[in-house]
């Protein structure tokens, strides 16, 4: 049996012709090869699988062939053609520098282009992966690269062309590969097809170069394991099945569910697509490609931007026409927050289910924001809101009357219809010497926002309405009891009476101003209340604290140091409660001064040799040890 070998080394191109998708480059390289243009050094960068290494190939063998067409390829007969396809060539050198990237490894490469070639013209090395080498290796090739023998040509090819040195691009001829478009992927795979007898349809080509985005070497790959899977006979429904994507059908019939309306479809469709092991990202994903591309449909001019098999651009252009355009903008603007949001989500399934609910209201929501007129704002703008209000009946002062005493006026309240006052401006009463303020039982009036309300000034009060209740049932002016015929009581004394049951009334008491004796007093007695606490820091601040009266509500403490000052500060939010309470007097405060006292000397330890004496005339034992072991003492 033969030894299988992969499409992608079995149809590697083998001449400039042969390359697929990369007519600037080859052209290019085809006259600087006719008019003996040659750099010393190129750079190829590009995506993969476009054909970098192959291109670096096919040069370095057609510069090294000895009877070169008219065309500016190589022939493929000559000794050294057929040694380079034999892999039996000394003057190509290649180096894979993503395991080769030391200082070292480009060292023994630049010793190597020292020597001539033995036959041919030129000696090139190809440095793959480029990239990957480290800086240090990069700055050893610097000088070769930069003025190589006249006979050596370097062809560097990367993926990554921003992580090369900018001195090493400044050296090259920069060639870039651009990706290989759908077309021209279809045309060579049906080329393979046709030389190895597979049957095939086109549109399983045109979903295997969907799949390979570009990439040759994938797109090859892909149809070795489809031929391996369908024993030689590619279909559209077995390359659905393989590369496990969604038939178009299915987005298409999903759509038709949302624009209906029919939730119930939908999620049975998404239960259907779920149950073939489509994961919800995939889902979500084509789903967003899918609606892009009718959306792409919309305008006649834009079809030729739809990537899709052949034979779906008429459905795709009919279903655009049917759909608003605004709908699309937005299911795609949904289907792109849950991507990005599908990976946080703890059920997965829930996550995709929720956007379906949202799609499949989507287009009722853009129908009510529509009237006659156009279209409505959702969302109220920043500006002006109106708040509605609500009247609320005047307050009415009613005089009684009365032949020889004006009677007092009383306040009316309407009691159907409570009112609430919120943040009522300032309301002018009329001003008379016989009204008297109402008892502190009455019921605070509250509004909402409404305007301030002025009772005309007139020397009558308007007479209240039947529905209106005086406040004043019970509740005589504080005048009545002040005046009890012939005697009179103090206020204190008709407030107990009062309210003696539902309050505790006391008579305000005069303030004690401060003196130093009872000041001293009350700041011992709260000291001892610290010694009793166990703070003893506190109690020496408070003992050694001298105090000096400034004013009626304003003393001074004197300390020694701020060390003092930081323990009695401790104490000082409790000690002046304290104080303000025994003096009745809540403006009681006092400030700190510091003044540095003599300082003491610091006491004199004894030295080692005293401590021992002093233990060793206690112990005799101790200094018989001494004497046994003859130890001595370090002074200190």
């Amino acid at each position: 049996m033969d030894k299988f070998i992969v499409s992608a080394r079995k149809y590697r191109p083998q001449n400039f012709n042969t390359v697929v998708g990369q007519s600037h480059i080859t052209t290019t390289l085809k006259n600087a090869i006719k008019n003996n243009q040659l750099a010393h050094a190129f750079l190829f960068c590009g995506p993969r699988g476009v054909g970098k290494t192959t291109c670096a190939r096919i040069l370095a063998k057609t510069i090294n062939c000895t009877n070169q067409t008219p065309e500016g390829e190589a022939c493929n007969t000559c000794n050294s053609c057929v040694s380079f396809d034999a892999g039996t060539s000394m003057n190509i050198h290649e180096l894979d520098a993503a395991s080769n990237n030391s200082v070292d490894d480009i060292r023994s490469l630049v010793e190597q282009v020292r020597f001539a070639p033995q036959a041919g013209k030129y000696k090139v090395y190809i440095v793959d992966e480029v990239h990957m080498l480290s800086t240090s290796a990069f700055n050893a090739f610097l000088k070769t690269l930069e003025e190589p023998p006249p006979y050596a040509i370097f062809i560097l090819a990367t993926t990554e062309k921003h992580k090369i040195l900018p001195t090493i691009l400044s050296r090259c001829q920069i060639f870039d590969f651009k990706r290989i478009t759908t077309n021209d992927t279809v045309e060579h795979l049906q080329e393979i097809v046709h030389k190895e007898a597979i049957k095939t349809d086109k549109a399983s080509l045109q979903i295997i170069a969907q799949k390979s985005e570009g990439c040759m070497r994938d797109a090859l790959s892909i149809l070795d394991k489809i031929v391996s899977f369908t024993n030689g006979e590619v279909t559209y429904q077995n390359t659905l099945e393989h590369l496990n994507i969604l038939d178009h059908d299915y987005y298409f019939k999903l759509l038709e569910a949302l624009l209906k309306q029919d939730m119930a479809g939908a999620m049975l469709l998404y239960d259907e697509i779920n149950s073939k092991g489509f994961e919800g990202d995939l889902v979500l994903n084509g789903f967003a490609e899918f609606i892009r591309n009718i959306l792409v449909c919309k305008d006649a001019r834009a079809v030729k931007l739809l990537d899709v098999v052949e034979g779906m651009q008429k459905k795709y252009v009919a279903t655009a026409a049917s759909v608003n355009a605004g709908y699309l903008v937005s299911t795609l603007n949904i289907l792109n927050e849950a991507e990005v949001n599908f990976k946080m989500a703890r059920n997965k399934r829930l996550h995709v289910e929720l956007v379906i609910i949202k799609l499949n209201f989507l287009q009722q929501a853009i129908e009510m924001s529509i009237d006659d007129n156009g279209l409505v704002k959702k969302k109220r703008v920043d500006g002006p809101i109106a708040i509605k209000t609500k009247p609320v009946s005047s307050i009415q002062i009613k005089q009684a009357k009365s032949s020889t005493k004006p009677a007092e006026p009383k306040l009316y309240i309407q009691q159907e219809n409570p009112l609430t006052v919120d943040r009522l401006p300032s309301t002018e009463i009329p001003h008379t010497s016989q009204f008297q303020p109402a008892t502190s039982n009455l019921q605070p009036l509250t509004v909402d926002r409404q305007p301030s309300t002025e009772i005309p000034h007139t020397s009558q009060f308007q007479p209240a309405t039947s529905n209106l209740q005086p406040l004043t049932d019970d509740r005589q002016p504080l005048t009545n009891y002040l005046t009890d015929g012939s005697s009179k009581r103090s206020v204190l004394d008709v407030l107990r009476e009062k309210y003696g049951d539902k309050y505790i009334i006391q008579q305000v008491e005069d303030p004690i101003p401060l003196s130093i004796e009872s000041l001293q007093g009350y700041w011992d007695y709260y000291a001892n209340k610290l010694k009793e606490e166990n703070k003893h820091s506190q109690v020496n601040a408070f003992n050694t604290a001298k105090l000096v009266i400034e004013s009626d509500t304003v003393f001074t403490v004197i300390v020694d140091s701020s060390l003092q000052q930081k323990f009695i500060e401790q104490e000082k939010t409790m000690m002046l409660d304290f104080l303000q309470r025994k003096y009745r007097n809540r403006t009681i405060m006092f400030n700190f001064i510091i003044e540095e006292g003599e300082r003491q000397e610091a006491p004199k330890y004894a030295s080692a040799s005293d401590r021992f004496n002093r233990i060793a005339a206690q112990y005799p034992l101790v200094k018989a040890l001494r004497d046994n072991l003859k130890l001595q003492l370090d002074n200190f």
